[in-house]
């Protein structure tokens, strides 16, 4: 391994038969390491890449200044430091994350080899740079999880930034920590859901481990008081997830009240139709591979990293996998509500904003992309379209056009120079409350004249925007102030038909999320990957490691 200067390689090698006779002459070990570690940092300096060990050094504009600072001095110099880093590695796998990505197999190699007074001070500068690698991956991933997700969606909005903390500063307080391992841990999300989905990880891959569950054979539809064999097969399934408690039967193929019961504690788990009734669906939900719910799993463990760092001690979250909407305060739900949310080829997009005020009674202006793909097709069809659904064509000024002079056959969305807006009413888009927080998707919640969508387990009906069941309810806790803005107050304004705007008093953030896993009270749940997109975040997850700084970086990083 050629990594000395040469005048340092020569002096390194004559230095012990000049240290008998001229001691003063003699180079010491410390001084080679830190002229090795002085020529590796001038290295990434002027290339931005180093391999050691046949690993590539990822963080290369963090290293060289975490060196330049200790003036080239070994930082990891407690072996209690070097086995914690180690075993929090090893252990990365419980977060769903992949050890390897963190040189494992080196270090494990490195290590040993300093253990046994076997490494060079060449090969010692070079593990302590590769232990500092693995501490920067391993602690950026568990702050800001490993995949970016602006590179996944452009409308990704949320913070990734490190608070103003200088991550030098952060690095060398690791290293220098009582507990290194729990100081990375500090970093890694704190929340309830994601200390569930860890267990739940960790019982599917103890549950693949045993070899997974059977694949319960397709075929007609089972019902309760049924006897067929296929039954027998559901059994064992639901046993396996602890849906069924107790597989003791007289006979297992006759489909009996408590395996009735298990079939619909799976279904609720699963976002089906819990109605006990094992149909197509149901087989397909028991089927689904065990090493594929591991993916999901660590795909939303992923999700949680993105998101739980700083977040409000209040907020609405709506889930748009899960088709809920919820107020957290304090970490807890102290309201929610079924939603719709938008068709998979209109998908509501995953962004954060703040919601500042609440119209009643309010009018809907048709977007352009609705007006195009929706509306004028209608009036083409129905010339009386307009009318019946309470819409007017305005200019500019808001004054009325006479929809009559206007050649509809040949109008397109481009040429059209004025709005569609409906009035308000019981069939007004937007139903009779829109909660408003301003962005650049015009997406916001709103109650729906579409009340029929509600009684649907999966309910990706909308056009992008959020339809909230329990429109009344929400208003009045936004409002928060129950004499004035009781129920039955907005109800009273809601008949008379008047557009009003109140502005919130205290904004309140919105975040809206996409979850195909969830916990409730030690329950775990499974919901459609409604828009696909856990294949792309599993793909990113499983890929190579790239470094994606966070925002806010010092100056120095940005040189």
């Amino acid at each position: 391994m050629k990594c000395l200067r040469p005048a340092f390689r020569y002096l390194a090698h004559i230095s012990f038969l000049l240290a008998a006779s001229f001691p003063i002459f003699a180079v010491t070990t410390t001084e080679i390491r830190e002229t090795q570690l002085c020529d590796r940092i001038e290295q990434i300096h002027q290339t931005r890449q180093l391999m050691v060990d046949g690993e590539a050094v990822s963080a290369t504009h963090l290293i060289p200044e975490f060196y330049d600072r200790r003036d080239y001095t070994l930082a990891w110099l407690r072996e209690s430091s070097m086995d914690e880093l180690m075993e929090t590695i090893e252990a990365s796998s419980q977060e769903g994350l992949i050890p390897a990505d963190y040189h494992l197999a080196p270090l494990q190699t490195m290590l040993e080899d300093h253990r046994n007074g076997g490494l060079t001070p060449c090969e010692r500068a070079d593990l302590d740079i590769l232990l500092t690698d693995a501490l920067l991956r391993i602690g950026y991933h568990y702050a800001f999880g490993k995949v970016d997700p602006r590179r996944l969606d452009g409308d990704w909005n949320l913070k990734r930034d490190i608070s103003g903390r200088d991550p030098v500063e952060v690095m060398q307080a690791a290293i220098d920590s009582d507990s290194l391992a729990a100081f990375l841990h500090e970093l890694a999300p704190t929340s309830p859901l994601y200390d569930e989905m860890k267990a739940a990880l960790a019982e599917h891959r103890a549950i693949a481990a045993h070899g997974g569950w059977p694949q319960v054979p397709t075929g007609p539809t089972l019902k309760p008081g049924m006897q067929d064999e296929r039954i027998a097969f559901i059994r064992q399934r639901l046993l396996i997830t602890d849906d069924l408690l107790d597989g003791a039967s007289p006979d297992p193929a006759f489909f009996d009240e408590e395996l009735k019961q298990a079939v619909i504690d799976f279904q609720g788990r699963h976002t089906l139709d819990a109605d006990g009734i094992v149909g197509k669906s149901t087989v397909a939900a028991m089927n689904v591979p065990v090493d594929d719910r591991i993916d999901q799993i660590r795909v939303n463990l992923e999700r949680a990293r993105w998101i739980y760092r700083d977040l409000p001690d209040e907020f609405i979250i709506a889930d748009i996998a899960g088709f809920r909407a919820a107020i957290v305060k304090d970490r807890k739900v102290t309201w929610d509500s079924a939603v719709q949310v938008g068709k998979p080829f209109r998908k509501t997009p995953v962004f954060q904003d703040t919601m500042k005020y609440i119209v009643i009674n309010p009018t809907w202006t048709v977007p352009p992309t609705i007006l195009e793909k929706d509306i004028l097709p209608k009036i083409r069809k129905d010339p009386g379209y307009l009318k019946k659904k309470n819409m007017r064509v305005i200019d500019r000024n808001g004054k009325t056009i006479d929809a009559t002079n206007i050649d509809w056959a040949n109008t397109t969305r481009r040429n059209f120079p004025y709005m569609i807006r409906q009035d308000p009413g019981p069939n007004n888009a937007l139903g009779r409350i829109k909660f408003m927080f301003p962005n650049k998707h015009a997406i916001y919640l709103h109650d729906t004249p579409h009340k029929s969508g509600f009684k649907y387990t999966e309910r990706a009906f909308s056009s992008g925007c959020i339809r909230v069941q329990k429109p009344v309810e929400l208003a009045e806790i936004l409002l928060n102030d129950p004499e004035k803005w009781s129920q039955e107050e907005i109800r009273k304004i809601i008949e008379s038909k008047v557009t009003t705007t109140v502005k919130l008093e205290k904004q309140m953030p919105v975040y809206l999320l996409y979850w195909t896993v969830n916990s409730d009270d030690g329950i775990f749940y499974f919901k459609p990957d409604v828009y696909s997109r856990d294949a792309g975040v599993l793909a990113a997850l499983n890929g190579k490691f790239e470094f994606d700084a966070p925002d806010n970086m010092p100056d120095w990083y940005k040189n």
